[in-house]
């Protein structure tokens, strides 16, 4: 004998049990529109007497609520998809949104044309919240109406979308001080991509440190990425081959850093010292120090923002830590 299972219970059984339609039924049961007390009592009663159970995607979608929390990231390529920050963001989101029966997407903005795609996330009902990861100045200011509220940035805010991000600022700041107390009079810096708006803010804490020592600015651009680093020490030695000590927007770009600099016959740390940022886990492997990056506390706070409504202009910064290894 087949144990076949029980066939399944929908709106349109519990309303002709309850003797209305089916509209009145979903408002009763969902919340989501005027019912009076006596029909609502009818629909409960003959819900529990039928065995209904809502669909929770359904029940989503006719509040308005969403049913998942999509990251955004704005780049030039799909390979900011696979990275490790993006999987940190996204498992930290996913902790966030598992108790409220919510997932977690990524999708790639891109950096040539991000607001079609910003567009289409505001029409999508599926869509409970968004969080912005590189979002642009011009991302940040085309914000639809329909996301405002529930769309916050890791990293640069703007007038309707709260940021929260580490305070890279105070990080740059600390490994300026860190090699001039270590004799370091040379000090140069390979930055972040320059069409993100965060990777402003520890360049000029460079700047502002190095200039109160009163040392020269030596800056070229970069990226995220071991071959920014490895343009960019390029660049550096070739414009100021005396430098003697280079400090880059993240970890794998100094890790490109170091590998120039060896390639050319510099010792790290004797001839020159290297400080990245992020303290990923090759940075222990590799003797790298660098400044902490609390990337899963910062994204928990920022998926949940997406579903609390945090209020739009306010940024919160989360503390960096300095970890000395043998590189500075």
């Amino acid at each position: 004998m087949r144990d076949d299972p029980p066939p399944t219970v929908t709106l349109d059984h519990v309303a002709l049990a309850a003797g209305v339609s089916r509209a009145t039924v979903s408002r009763a049961l969902t919340g989501s529109g005027p019912v009076s007390t006596g029909v609502l009592r009818r629909v409960h009663a003959a819900a529990e007497a039928l065995g209904y159970v809502a669909d929770p995607v359904a029940r989503a979608l006719a509040n308005g609520a969403g049913t998942r929390v999509v990251v955004a990231v704005t780049g030039p390529s799909d390979v900011l998809l696979d990275c490790a920050y993006t999987a940190q963001v996204v498992m930290a989101g996913a902790r966030v949104c598992a108790p409220q029966g919510l997932g977690v997407a990524v999708r790639r903005l891109p950096l040539d044309a991000p607001v079609g795609g910003l567009l289409s996330l505001a029409r999508d009902r599926t869509v409970a919240g968004v969080v912005l990861v590189n979002a642009t100045r011009e991302l940040l200011a085309s914000v639809p109406a329909a996301l405002r509220g529930r769309v916050v940035s890791i990293g640069t805010g703007g007038a309707e979308v709260p940021a929260f991000d580490v305070d890279a600022g105070a990080a740059a700041g600390a490994s300026v001080a860190h090699l001039l107390r270590s004799g370091r009079r040379r000090i140069a810096m390979v930055t972040g991509p320059p069409w993100l708006p965060c990777t402003e803010r520890p360049a000029a804490a460079y700047r502002a440190a190095v200039t109160a020592a009163g040392l020269p600015v030596r800056v070229v651009p970069g990226g995220f990425d071991a071959e920014a680093g490895r343009a960019g020490a390029e660049e550096l030695l070739a414009r100021w081959p005396d430098t003697d000590a280079v400090l880059a927007g993240c970890d794998d770009a100094a890790l490109g850093v170091m590998e120039v600099l060896r390639r050319h016959g510099r010792q790290v740390p004797g001839d020159v010292a290297v400080v990245g940022f992020d303290d990923v886990p090759l940075a222990a492997v590799t003797e790298l120090t660098t400044g902490t990056h609390p990337v899963e506390q910062i994204a928990a706070a920022a998926v949940g923002a997406t579903l609390t409504r945090a209020p739009a202009g306010e940024t919160a910064y989360f503390p960096s830590e300095l970890v000395v290894r043998r590189s500075a």
